[in-house]
């Protein structure tokens, strides 16, 4: 099996944007045999880009793919999202459990040049409080050149749980969801800054770099 070319961190380095205007292109990558081929309509892309709209007050752009499950087809789909499309942020749903298609991991984590665990363990924690089976999920966050690319479950309702973590009656924060580092984690890598409205996710940075300017 052919593998996609993984070139040195430094060589993916993007061109400085031709206005100082932050803008975001997010990849959303669902990927199903059947939904791709039309035996059912996709419910993973429309749960993304209804889930991004509703929380990101950053001007943004989806870059959209809808795949089946073949490990080679994904991992050129999140090299071209990372390289050719220069998308700062690339959401995969789908393909992460234990049965024999479910290639997701090994495909993003084939093309990452580092692993990002934290993520993944942050999201079968918000599973767990609904499902023993949680623990049979394997999506997994990896970090390619200055894109951030995350596996999330294949359900609506999954998805803005881990996105978006649990509230109490009350509107409280219960378990944080994992959007609330994406931020920061995008920062870290040299992508744009990505503020969120507080009603929806409250992005976490520390006060060391709160007070330092997204970058354009």
């Amino acid at each position: 099996m052919s593998k996609p070319p993984c070139p040195r961190p430094w060589l993916l380095q993007r061109s400085p944007p031709l206005t100082d205007a932050i803008h975001h292109r997010i990849g959303l990558v669902s990927i199903s045999d059947r939904a791709s081929s039309g035996v059912y309509e996709d419910k993973g892309l429309p749960a993304l880009r209804d889930w991004l709209a509703s929380c990101l007050t950053t001007s943004h752009s989806f870059v959209e793919r809808l795949i089946p499950d073949e490990r080679e087809v994904i991992e050129s789909t999140l090299v071209s999202l990372a390289d050719a499309e220069g998308c700062s942020l690339i959401l995969t749903t789908g393909g992460t459990g234990p049965a024999p298609r479910d290639v997701t991991p090994e495909a993003t984590l084939a093309i990452a040049h580092k692993d990002m665990p934290g993520f993944g363990e942050q999201m079968r924690q918000i599973s767990l409080r609904f499902v023993p089976t949680a623990i049979l999920s394997r999506q997994v966050a990896a970090i390619r050149g200055q894109s951030l690319i995350i596996n999330l479950p294949g359900q609506p309702k999954a998805i803005r749980e881990t996105l978006e973590g649990l509230r109490d009656a009350q509107g409280l924060s219960v378990v944080p969801g994992i959007f609330a580092a994406v931020p920061y984690c995008l920062d870290l890598i040299g992508a744009p800054g990505m503020q969120t409205d507080p009603a929806r996710c409250q992005a976490f940075r520390p006060k060391s770099a709160a007070s330092v300017p997204p970058k354009a």
